[in-house]
């Protein structure tokens, strides 16, 4: 499962997502778009969202820290 998260270190949500993930001990890579121009022009590219936080669990895509929909996302890659 690959797991990325388009963030910046002052957005309270994106460390929420990074907390959770963390918590339940799944790796994710974390895209610091604050300093990282490159990956934040491919995040709206990808997504059309200039906010954050932007998660890509193996592709789909959540915005926000929506912890359902990522625990279901979640979920289903368990199945």
């Amino acid at each position: 499962m690959k797991i990325e998260i388009y963030s910046t270190p002052t957005c309270p949500y994106c460390i929420k997502a990074k907390e959770f993930f963390k918590e339940k001990k799944i790796q994710f890579i974390d895209y610091n778009v604050a300093e990282d121009q490159e990956m934040a022009k491919k995040m709206v590219e990808k997504t059309g969202q200039m906010g954050v936080p932007v998660i890509m669990i193996d592709g789909e895509t959540v915005i926000g820290f929506n912890k359902p929909k990522i625990e279901e996302m979640l979920g289903k890659q368990a199945n």
